[in-house]
């Protein structure tokens, strides 16, 4: 029997078209949740949107979660759809590999934009509106084990989603009053659409990994809907890092 924890929420989801963030949409609609599902690619917003259909209650919101305009859309839709926004999770990210020495401007003002910038301003977007709701809320970023442990060509990357995790942190003081918490989920190897493509990944990250194997969007939706839940309620500034053991002992893939 499905979990009815999230019954009457209503809870945004960047980056959701696949992957970890389509997982997280699944499970909260599952648990009753009216879930809006952003994503960039238009196309797949739709087709995530359709199979949660008898799922749960699922309004597709496409755009880039970068541009304020599309933020702005997403609270005031979720808000005229519901009358309320209960979760916000921020989970659309960027990776762009590249040598430090040679990383251009290009690539770092998108990765910067999209993992900082977005995360940035949905939470403040969102807070506002928790904080005319008067009821508190909770807000959840996603980081990276990349945040924790250096890992090649991953600079930008990394530095970005380090820098979420200082933000959750400085948010407990900025939003802890109003009854808000912010916390950070950062997933280490993770099976996706992406990563599946790569036909060595499965057996180099359970080689590498303690546990045996790499993440599955499971193991991280599990994770992420404990930290947006009631039972995380006192829970704030926190990051829960999945992955199963390897920045522990951090093994380099290369």
């Amino acid at each position: 029997m499905a979990s009815t924890r999230f019954i009457g929420k209503t809870a945004i989801v960047t980056g959701a078209g696949q992957g970890i963030g389509f997982e997280l949409c699944k499970r909260l609609a599952l648990e009753g949740a009216t879930v809006l599902l952003n994503d960039i690619d238009e196309s797949l917003t739709a087709d995530a949107t359709r199979q949660l259909q008898d799922v749960g209650k699922c309004i597709a919101c496409p755009g880039d979660s970068s541009d304020l305009r599309v933020i702005t859309q997403l609270v005031e839709t979720a808000v005229s759809e519901t009358g309320r926004i209960d979760i916000a999770i921020a989970n659309a990210g960027i990776t762009l590999f590249g040598d430090f020495l040679g990383y251009s401007p290009e690539s770092f003002r998108k990765v910067m934009d999209v993992n900082l910038g977005g995360t940035f301003f949905l939470a403040q977007a969102v807070a506002k509106q928790f904080i005319a709701q008067g009821k508190g809320g909770t807000i959840l970023f996603t980081s990276s084990a990349t945040g924790h442990q250096a890992h090649k060509n991953l600079a930008a990357y990394g530095m970005s989603k380090a820098a979420l995790e200082m933000l959750a942190k400085h948010l407990v003081v900025e939003l802890g009053p109003f009854g808000i918490n912010v916390n950070t989920v950062a997933p280490g190897a993770t099976l996706t659409e992406r990563t599946v493509t790569d036909r060595e990944y499965e057996a180099v990250w359970s080689r590498l990994t303690p546990m045996g194997r790499p993440a599955t969007t499971a193991d991280i939706a599990a994770a992420a809907l404990f930290l947006v839940s009631e039972e995380a309620r006192h829970i704030t500034g926190q990051t829960l890092i999945v992955d199963g053991g390897w920045t522990s002992v951090s093994p380099p893939p290369y």
